[in-house]
C-alpha cells in the first residue's frame, strides 16, 4: 500500500508567478494533468483540490491533496533518476529551475478561490471536475474574470461542449476586438476524457485494431501489426510510427513502459533502427481515407423495432410458406380455369378466408382448389394468433432490457456504463462487436443507450457468483473491465479468469503505478492469456495538457504504456523545424513531420481538427473540398515559416519543441 507522503507546501503568502496555470479537478485526472505540466513541459502549476476528505465518509489512506503530493513526490524521483542517468541536467530537463506545485484546497472554483490562485496572471486554466454543471459555471466565471485566458474544458455532453465553445469564444473576441483568429480557436477547448479514452480500451478486446486520427476531413490510421515471420518483409506503410516492446509476443513479457529498458517500445524510430528490429511488432501509419460527414451511421437500434425482432424466425418462415401456397393455389386456378389472374386471386383468397359460396357446380379442378384452400386458410388461422401473441410480448418488452441470446458466443463483456464504459458500447457497436453489458445500477447513464442499441444487458453486482456467467462469460471472446471501482474490476477479472484462463482481458485501473503491478501479475499467472490493464487518466492527460500549451491536438494513440501525440504546428518560431528539410527536422524518438498544410495561410481552416464544410457541386450532391494536407513528403523539402505540420511527437518530444520556441522567442 502506499504510504502517507505530506504535502508540498502551498506557500498561501506568495503570489503565483506570471503565465502560470491552473489545474482544478477532482479526480486522478486533475492529479495526472498537473503531472503532465509540471514534470513533462516544465511549467509553473497551482492544483485546486476540493477538500481531501468527507467528514462523513470512510477513513482514507490518503487525502486528495495527499495523493497529489504523492504523486509529485515518486515523479520528481524518476525524473531524478533520469536526469543522474543521462548525464548533466542542463540541457536535458525539463523541470530545471521550476518550483514545486502548489496545491490549493476549496469546495468550489468560486471567484475569490480563483482569484487568490492568481487567475488574473495565469495563462492556462484546466477545469477538469467529474461534474460538467461544475465545470461550466467555472468557465463562465474564469471567462469573466480575465478575457485572454485560454481555457480546457472537460465536458461529457459533447453538442453542449461545442455550444459552450462557440459562446467562451465570443465573449473572448468581444473583450479582446481584432484578436489574430488562431489565438482566438485556442483559447477554449473542449475536451472529453471518455471519448480520448473510450478508442484505446475498446481496441485492447479486438486483433489486429487501429487507432484513428482525424485532420481535416482525412481519416489517418494507426494499425498495430505483428512482426513478420521468416522469409517476409513488414509492409511500413506510409512511416512506422513505432517498436512495439521486444516481449509484446511473448505472453510472459513484460508489457513495455518508459520504466521498462531496452525492452520498452520505441517511438517514432529511424529507418536503420526499423531494419535492424527482428522479432517486434510495429504500429504504422496505414492508408488515408475521407471522412463522410452524409454517410449515414450504422443503424443499432432505435424506437422502431424491426421485424425480425418484432417477429421470430419460424413465425417469418411459417408466414412465407402460407403465402407460397396461396400463391400456388392462383396459379393452378390459372391454369385449370378460363379466368383472370385478378378474379382468380379474388376467389383463392375468399376460399382461403371461409368466405366463398360451395362449388357444387364447378367443375372437379374448381372444387379440389377450393378444397385446398381450405386447408390452407385452416394452417392461417394460428399463424395469426402466433403472430398477433409475439408482437404483443415484442411491444410489451420493447422497454425492457435484452437477455443474452442462448446461443451466444465470441462476444465482448463490458463491465461498468458509466462515462467511460457508455462510450465504449458505442465505439465496439460502431465496430459490430456483440457485446454483452453488466451493470449493478439500473438506473445508470448508459442503460437506456443500451436499451436502444438492442443490448443484451444483465443488472447484477458482478462480484456476486452468477452474474458474469449470465452473461456467457465461458463462451466470450473479451473482458473489459470498466467500473469506476478498482477493487471490483480486479475481482470479476480474477473470477472470469478461474472461469475461463485463457480469456482476453482489459481492466480499468486508475492508479497507473497499480495498473502496472496488476498487469505483471495477471500475465505470470495466465501465461497463455492476453492481458492489458488501463489507467484513463494515463491515456487522457497528455491531450489535456496539449490543449493548455495552446497547442492543436488531432490525437493521441497508446503504444503499449506510452502514449504518442498527434498535433498541428506552425513553423514559424521553432528553430528545430524552420528552414531545414523534412529529413533534418526529423528527430528520432521525439518528432516526426507527417504532413504539410499547403492552404495558404488566409483560407486556412483554423481547427484543423474539426471536418470541414462539404459543400454542393453544381446543386447536386455534397462533395468534400479539396483537403490542403500533403502526406506523400520529399525527404528535402524546406519547411518555411508561413507552413503549418502535422507531427507526431512523443511528450518530451513536443515539450522540447515548445521550450525551444520560447527560448528562441525570449532571444528576439
Amino acid at each position: 500500500m502506499l504510504g502517507f507522503v505530506p504535502p508540498l507546501p502551498q506557500q498561501p503568502g506568495r503570489p503565483p508567478s506570471s503565465g502560470h496555470m491552473i489545474v482544478c479537478g477532482d479526480d486522478a485526472l486533475a492529479r495526472r494533468l498537473a503531472v503532465e505540466l509540471r514534470f513533462i513541459y516544465g511549467e509553473r502549476v497551482t492544483l485546486l483540490l476540493p477538500p481531501g476528505r468527507d467528514a462523513g465518509g470512510p477513513e482514507t489512506p490518503l487525502t486528495q491533496r495527499g495523493r497529489a503530493a504523492a504523486l509529485f513526490g515518486r515523479m520528481s524521483a524518476a525524473m531524478n533518476r533520469a536526469g543522474n542517468a543521462n548525464g548533466a541536467v542542463g540541457s536535458g530537463d525539463t523541470n530545471a529551475g521550476v518550483e514545486a506545485v502548489r496545491i490549493m484546497e476549496a469546495p468550489e472554483p468560486s471567484d475569490d478561490v480563483l482569484e487568490e490562485a492568481g487567475i488574473d496572471r495565469a495563462a492556462a486554466l484546466a477545469l477538469v471536475y467529474d461534474d460538467d454543471e461544475r465545470n461550466i459555471r467555472a468557465a463562465l466565471t474564469a471567462r469573466r474574470l480575465n478575457p485572454r485566458l485560454r481555457l480546457v474544458i472537460r465536458l461529457y455532453n459533447r453538442k453542449l461542449g461545442q455550444h459552450l465553445e462557440e459562446l467562451l469564444d465570443q465573449a473572448a473576441a468581444v473583450a479582446m476586438p481584432g484578436i489574430d483568429p488562431a489565438l482566438l480557436d485556442a483559447s477554449t477547448t473542449v475536451l472529453s476524457d471518455a471519448d480520448t479514452a473510450a478508442p484505446a480500451l475498446a481496441a485492447t478486446a479486438l486483433t489486429g485494431s487501429s487507432k484513428i486520427i482525424q485532420a481535416e476531413g482525412l481519416l489517418l490510421r494507426a494499425a498495430e501489426r505483428p512482426p513478420p515471420r521468416a522469409g517476409e518483409n513488414a509492409d511500413p506503410g506510409l512511416c512506422t510510427l513505432a517498436l512495439l516492446s521486444s516481449t509484446t509476443n511473448d505472453p510472459a513479457g513484460a508489457e513495455g513502459s518508459d520504466s521498462s529498458g531496452d525492452e520498452a517500445p520505441l517511438l517514432l524510430p529511424d529507418e536503420h533502427t526499423v531494419a535492424a528490429a527482428t522479432g517486434r511488432g510495429t504500429v504504422v501509419l496505414e492508408a488515408i481515407s475521407r471522412a463522410d460527414p452524409d454517410r449515414p451511421a450504422t443503424r443499432m437500434g432505435g424506437r422502431g423495432a424491426p421485424l425480425a425482432q418484432v417477429f421470430s424466425r419460424r413465425l417469418r418462415w411459417s408466414a412465407l410458406g402460407v403465402a407460397l401456397s396461396a400463391l400456388a393455389l392462383v396459379i393452378a386456378s390459372l391454369l385449370t380455369t378460363e379466368d383472370t389472374a385478378l378474379h382468380s386471386t379474388y376467389l383463392t383468397l375468399l376460399d382461403i378466408l371461409g368466405m366463398n359460396d360451395p362449388a357444387e357446380d364447378a367443375p372437379p379442378a374448381r372444387q379440389v382448389i377450393q378444397i385446398l384452400s381450405g386447408v390452407a386458410g385452416l394452417l392461417l388461422l394460428p399463424l395469426l394468433i402466433a403472430g398477433v401473441l409475439e408482437a404483443f410480448g415484442t411491444l410489451r418488452t420493447a422497454s425492457s432490457l435484452r437477455r443474452p441470446p442462448r446461443g451466444l458466443s465470441g462476444h465482448v463483456v463490458l463491465l461498468g456504463l458509466g462515462k467511460i464504459g457508455t462510450r465504449v458500447l458505442v465505439r465496439l457497436r460502431e465496430l459490430d462487436i456483440p457485446v454483452v453489458v453488466v451493470e449493478e445500477d439500473p438506473d445508470a447513464r448508459g442503460i437506456p443507450l443500451a436499451r436502444s442499441m438492442h443490448v443484451p444487458t444483465v443488472i447484477g453486482d458482478v462480484t456476486q457468483e452468477g452474474v458474469l456467467e449470465a452473461a456467457k462469460i465461458r463462451r466470450a471472446h473479451a473482458l473489459l473491465a470498466l467500473t469506476s471501482i478498482d477493487t471490483t474490476n480486479l475481482e470479476a477479472t480474477l473470477y472470469a479468469r478461474s472461469v475461463k484462463p485463457d480469456l482476453r482481458v482489459a481492466l480499468r485501473l486508475y492508479d497507473d503505478e497499480f495498473a502496472t503491478a496488476v498487469y505483471r501479475t495477471l500475465r505470470t499467472a495466465h501465461p497463455q492469456a492476453l492481458t492489458r490493464s488501463r489507467s484513463v487518466s494515463h491515456l487522457a492527460a497528455p491531450a489535456f495538457a496539449v490543449a493548455m500549451m495552446g497547442r492543436q491536438i488531432l490525437g493521441a494513440v497508446p503504444v503499449e504504456r506510452k502514449v504518442m501525440l498527434f498535433a498541428a504546428l506552425e513553423v514559424a518560431g521553432h528553430p528545430q523545424l524552420e528552414g531545414h528539410t523534412v529529413e533534418q527536422a526529423f528527430r528520432s524518438g521525439a518528432w516526426r513531420v507527417l504532413a504539410i498544410d499547403t492552404t495558404p495561410p488566409a483560407d486556412r481552416n483554423p481547427d484543423l481538427a474539426a471536418l470541414p464544410p462539404y459543400a454542393p457541386e453544381g446543386g447536386g450532391d455534397t462533395v468534400p473540398p479539396p483537403s490542403g494536407l500533403v502526406w506523400d513528403l520529399h525527404p528535402g523539402y524546406v519547411l518555411r515559416a508561413q507552413d503549418r505540420v502535422v507531427i507526431a511527437a512523443t511528450r518530451r518530444g513536443l515539450a522540447e519543441l515548445l521550450r525551444r520556441q520560447r527560448s528562441a522567442a525570449s532571444r528576439r
